[in-house]
């Protein structure tokens, strides 16, 4: 497993970003990180697509679903069967749209590891025979933010860059969230529906709103530990997912 990993994820990211460091004007690590974001995301942009499309379907169809909760709240059984039809009869996966989401965590986890070895300058052997070794590298971006620092604090100092950049993949992150969400009401389903509601079912619903606001704030605090690098490829990866999202919804 190790050695599928160093051959198919590590090596091959290291010797793109090294590449991209030295192509870029002026050496800008962060410039690199961020042209390989966008390159990773480029790959992945077919399933995070049908992700997307997959979880706006969901949302729509949560009236459905909660109807059949509501009517089969004592039978579980037929409860499940129901709303598997309904998601049958939609073409539609739940699960699909955390797909993109557990293929970027071992991405990061590279990243995390390439990031490591860059701050002790050990990177020399991972790289292939046609990308020269650039020796030591300067992890500064746009000259002010070091981004193999940990946090947003550096010798007891709050830096505005460092807040900019973790804040910054929060608040986008809130929106891309929000985005999916935005829902418009149905005027056919005004009726009032006889019997109690399911607690169960708004609770549920509940739960994906506090969400919303959840992810974003467990984001912020995440990146507080990790390398500033691992937040601006945080940060520009949700970017690009806001934007493909603008567009695939507005197709919708």
């Amino acid at each position: 497993m190790i050695e599928l990993y160093n051959t198919l994820l590590y090596q091959p990211l290291m010797n793109i970003l090294i590449f991209l460091y030295q192509a870029v004007p002026g050496g800008d690590f962060g410039i690199a990180i961020i042209i390989l974001t966008v390159l990773i995301r480029f790959l992945l942009y077919p399933l995070s697509a049908k992700g997307i499309k997959s979880q706006k379907a969901i949302i729509e169809l949560q009236p459905e679903i909660k109807e059949i909760q509501e009517k089969y709240k004592d039978d579980k059984e037929k409860q499940v069967k129901e709303v598997l039809e309904v998601y049958k009869k939609a073409k539609v996966n739940p699960f699909s749209g955390f797909l993109p989401l557990l293929i970027q965590l071992p991405v990061l986890i590279a990243l995390y590891h390439i990031l490591w070895d860059v701050q002790r300058g050990e990177f020399a052997e991972t790289l292939y025979n046609f990308i020269p070794s650039p020796g030591e590298i300067n992890s500064v971006f746009l000259g002010f933010i070091d981004l193999v620092k940990v946090g947003v604090i550096d010798e007891g100092t709050f830096l505005f860059g460092n807040i900019l950049i973790i804040v910054g993949a929060g608040l986008a992150q809130f929106f891309q969230m929000k985005m999916v969400m935005i829902q418009k009401p149905d005027p056919k389903k005004k009726k009032k529906k006889k019997g109690k509601p399911d607690p169960r079912a708004d609770m549920m619903e509940k739960m994906q709103k506090q969400m919303v606001y959840f992810f974003p704030l467990f984001t912020v605090v995440f990146l507080f530990y990790l390398p500033l690098a691992i937040g601006l490829y945080w940060l520009t990866t949700t970017l690009f997912s806001l934007v493909q999202q603008h567009f695939i919804l507005n197709k919708l």
